[in-house]
């Protein structure tokens, strides 16, 4: 008389193996993030870009952001329209923090937002050397980025400079001519105002 036990097999087999334990969160990981996080803070970002980029919880990005900068986490929603970047004074500020950012992903070999990270800070470079009000805070650089990796933006070159500025996706610009080269009746005329709160 056989007195093997009988191999098991289908569900009942299954649930008999060991469930695989859970991962380990990552201390280096981790850090990671929270370097990440204070830096990003440090240049303004609000708590909807933390939420997007850094794998923390929500709780912990909020004691974060009131820890470094003193106050609650604004409020309200990010900024979701594509014409702000459109305008003369903007545009201008748009396009180059653009042509920044695809200078860090070549030349730099970065991606995502370490690439959005270093082209503001170029960006933030250039203007205390020209002496230029700002008009891009780190959240509005970041909405512009993410408009134009979604292809809602794109950059047209001037037929007059030669250089690339931030246009309307799908516009047509077979002879596009920048607002540089050709200013609004109005352009510089009123206050220049800093960078808009985003």
């Amino acid at each position: 008389m056989d007195t093997h036990p009988a191999a098991t097999s289908g569900p009942a087999a299954a649930t008999s193996r060991p469930l695989p334990a859970p991962a380990r969160k990552s201390v280096l990981h981790d850090l990671e993030q929270t370097r990440l996080a204070i830096e990003m803070i440090g240049l303004g970002a609000r708590l909807q870009v933390l939420e997007a980029e850094v794998s923390l919880p929500r709780e912990r990005l909020t004691r974060l952001y009131k820890e470094l900068r003193g106050a609650s986490p604004p409020k309200g929603m990010l900024p979701f329209s594509t014409d702000w970047f459109l305008a003369w004074r903007p545009n201008a500020h748009a396009s180059m923090l653009l042509g920044a950012y695809r200078f860090m992903i070549r030349a730099g070999h970065l991606d995502g937002i370490r690439a959005t990270l270093a082209a503001f800070r170029m960006y933030r470079e250039h203007l205390c050397v020209t002496g230029e009000v700002a008009q891009l805070s780190f959240t509005r650089a970041w909405m512009l980025v993410r408009f134009y990796e979604r292809g809602m933006l794109q950059l047209a070159r001037c037929q007059c400079c030669r250089g690339e500025f931030v246009v309307c996706a799908h516009a047509a610009r077979q002879r596009y001519i920048c607002g540089l080269c050709l200013p609004p009746a109005r352009a510089g005329k009123c206050r220049r105002p800093g960078p808009a709160g985003a």
